[in-house]
């Protein structure tokens, strides 16, 4: 599937113009909407504009009570003042929504033990971990916090302003070109730097002794193999189903590929505990459960943070560390990883 067409679908929310969406990023906006009174105002009020008697009557109650609800909707931004009507001598007040509709940018996380935290939203990787434990032994230094959702939704929860940092190794088909075209059709015309974490080689995971005798990406579509896949919007789901595409397997003939993890070691776990008998993932993965590994393909894996964040302090033991002969050393050890890279920095839309 070409790029701009895989895209398309994200930003095609119910029809709604990403333009007209809002971002909720406080919980004292939270609190307010969860009277279910003043969500009820507020959903009125995003169809079209209304007077407090008109939502009085829809919602069979005083207008003096939808006032007290709209008042709190107003000094949390998400109602407004539209306009004003002089009708048989009155004076009619018109409300509405500040926006089309509205998106929940909160992440709840574990209580941090420092005072800077960055959110790293993205795909699974163990070099990223490591780099997640070498900062924790560091003083100062941020407290850096992943979240596995994939490399896709890393990204657009990056757009979105839930995390401040983003892990991926997405491949565009056409360009051969890993993260920089995702970025830069996600991020258009503004500032954003790619970080090379790591090279790493991912393959398939099977049990010790590869006892089905499985050597190929196409060995997938046999009646004696059970696969388990990973997550929509993951890197290596993306890679799969262009793979497969190219091979002309539906994915219907694998078995097992609606199964997901979220993780290379829950794949891994998943093939060594027999609950499968292959996965795609890092060779790292394959170590650490002890299986078998044929190789597939050598990826880059970047991390994506916006321009104007390279020189905020919370960011500079970061990007420091990347640069570390010990963190090099520590992602080499385990296994699958090319270090060579690791720190480069692209600019995209710069």
């Amino acid at each position: 599937m070409h790029l701009r067409a895989q895209l398309s679908g994200v930003f095609l929310i119910l029809g709604i113009n990403m333009k007209q969406l809002d971002r909720i990023k406080s919980t004292d906006t939270l609190k307010v909407l969860g009277d279910p009174r003043r969500l009820a105002i507020l959903r009125l009020l995003m169809r079209k504009p209304q007077t407090l008697s008109q939502l009085g009557r829809v919602l069979d109650t005083y207008p003096a009570k939808v006032r007290h609800h709209l008042k709190q909707l107003e000094e949390v931004g998400l109602v407004e003042l539209s306009a004003t009507r002089i009708v048989r001598g009155f004076v009619e007040k018109y409300y509405s929504a500040t926006a089309q509709a509205y998106l929940v940018n909160l992440a709840i996380v574990p209580q941090p033990t420092r005072k800077e935290t960055i959110l790293a939203f993205g795909s699974h990787d163990l070099a990223l971990d490591l780099l997640s434990q070498q900062l924790d032994q560091m003083v100062p230094s941020p407290q850096l916090y992943t979240v596995p959702v994939g490399s896709l939704e890393g990204l657009i929860a990056l757009q979105q302003g839930v995390c401040q940092l983003a892990g991926c190794h997405l491949l565009d088909e056409v360009s051969g070109e890993y993260n920089r075209d995702y970025v830069r059709h996600l991020f258009p015309g503004r500032s954003m730097l790619l970080f090379t974490l790591t090279y790493r080689q991912q393959g398939l995971l099977l049990p010790l002794g590869n006892p089905q005798g499985i050597r190929q990406l196409a060995d997938l579509a046999r009646e004696d193999v059970n696969f388990v896949n990973r997550q929509p919007g993951s890197g290596t789901r993306i890679w799969l189903d262009q793979k497969l595409g190219e091979l002309g397997i539906l994915s219907e003939y694998v078995h097992g590929y609606e199964e997901e993890r979220h993780t290379h070691l829950q794949v891994g776990r998943a093939v060594a505990s027999g609950e499968v008998n292959a996965g795609i993932g890092l060779l790292a993965a394959a170590r650490s459960f002890d299986l078998d590994f044929v190789p597939l393909f050598v990826e880059r894996f970047d991390l994506v943070l916006p321009g104007e964040s390279r020189d905020l302090p919370e960011f500079q033991p970061i990007l420091d560390h990347l640069q570390s002969a010990k963190f090099r050393k520590a992602i080499a050890g385990l296994g699958g990883y090319e270090t060579r890279h690791t720190g480069e920095v692209l600019s995209v839309n710069g």
